[in-house]
């Protein structure tokens, strides 16, 4: 009786940790489907236009990423699919142990009872006591005994319905372990053919070396100049700040920016982060490295750009070939938005996280996809992936 509890709790416990975890991966994988379709979107324009480009390759880049990662997460379900049928496998043939146990038992007690009770029937052996007090004992004996019988009968029965419970739940399992398998394949075909597709763009690309390398140059030159610029705006700005005293609401500011570590939204809707801060290998150019200063993210359709998080519009200032830059102060911290048209704040204005601040400019040289140049600067330039939130 003792093991069939710990049994029963056992099958339980496991079978709701199981299904658990299997929502959250099965929640994952719905959004990570999601954000694939986001990127077929992307690509689209991509074929149309059939003009293959850096930011392509970065896309197809990330979209095998994605389903990598949904395949990862399929193999995690079989996993823990597999593990649950292996514990609820064990925990059928202990019950079933039990059941024959308890069966046996069962038998014993009725046969034992049947032939007391034909060679001395209850009522006999009640009245047969020496006086009232043993009468009663044995009435109340003979209760007990009766109860311990339909225990042990109702003990069955529901050891019997746990065991077929497991059973189906066994069934059910596999069914969906040979569901996941079916999908992974499918998955895992899609992913060959997108390898293929971005084998094909980087051979293309290769081919157009020399072009391709006069482009890198043109955006390393304009990448340079941007930095400066903005580092001079940036350092301008701070020689303004020892100047005059920062106020306790900035300070405030600062510190609750500082807090959001990890946490900030991002500064368009939507979108696929397509070059990452810091020094990268170029997709098609792999002898080629790249040093950013902050992340570009891609994006299509009409894309509003939005502050982060409040703070105070320092700079909207334009930068040759570039569109519009704004900058926006959070105490010592600095947010920067580069490739923006149709500005709507001015120096001075105080903003909102969120607050809608300009377009980002639509590239018709780009497949008219808006790619967003995003910096975080407090002493240096930082890492803006480690500050927003996980998309």
């Amino acid at each position: 009786m003792k093991l069939f509890s710990v049994i029963i709790l056992s099958v339980i416990f496991t079978g709701a940790t199981v299904g658990q975890s299997r929502t959250d991966l099965d929640a994952q994988r719905k959004r990570t489907l999601e954000e694939i379709k986001y990127v077929d979107e992307l690509l689209k324009a991509t074929e149309k236009a059939r003009h293959e480009s850096l930011n392509a390759v970065s896309i197809i880049g990330k979209k095998l990423v994605l389903r990598e990662s949904v395949i990862s997460g399929m193999r995690q379900e079989i996993s823990l699919l597999s593990e649950r049928i292996d514990m609820n496998s064990v925990a059928i043939d202990m019950m079933e142990d039990d059941l024959v146990a308890l069966r046996n038992d069962y038998a014993g007690t009725i046969l034992n009872s049947y032939r007391k009770r034909k060679g001395f029937p209850e009522i006999l052996y009640i009245i047969s006591a020496k006086d009232f007090n043993q009468g009663y004992k044995r009435l109340k004996y003979l209760q007990q005994a009766g109860k311990y019988r339909r225990r042990e009968a109702e003990t069955i029965i529901e050891l019997k319905s746990q065991i077929e419970n497991s059973k189906l739940k066994l069934q059910e399992d596999l069914f969906k372990i040979s569901d996941l398998k079916n999908k992974e394949e499918l998955q895992k075909q899609m992913l060959e053919s997108e390898q293929q597709k971005k084998q094909r763009m980087v051979s293309s690309l290769s081919n157009k070396e020399k072009q391709l390398k006069k482009e890198l140059e043109e955006k390393r030159k304009k990448a340079k100049k941007i930095e400066a610029e903005i580092a001079k705006i940036i350092a301008e700005e701070k020689r303004r700040s020892i100047k005059a005293a920062e106020s306790p609401e900035q300070k405030l500011i600062g510190e609750n920016f500082a807090e959001n570590k990890g946490r900030l939204p991002w500064p368009v809707e939507r979108g696929l982060i397509t070059s990452r801060f810091g020094i990268q290998t170029n997709p098609v150019l792999k002898y080629v490295k790249e040093e950013n200063i902050g992340i570009e993210i891609t994006s299509s359709g009409k894309v509003a750009a939005r502050s982060v998080f409040k703070g105070t519009v320092t700079t909207v200032s334009p930068i040759q070939g570039s569109n519009m830059t704004v900058i926006i102060k959070h105490g010592k911290y600095f947010t920067v938005y580069n490739n923006i048209v149709n500005v709507k704040v001015k120096p001075g204005d105080v903003v909102a996280t969120k607050q809608y601040i300009g377009e980002v400019f639509s590239d018709p040289a780009n497949n008219n996809n808006c790619v967003l140049e995003f910096m975080i600067y407090d002493t240096k330039f930082q890492d803006p992936e480690s500050w927003i939130a996980n998309n």
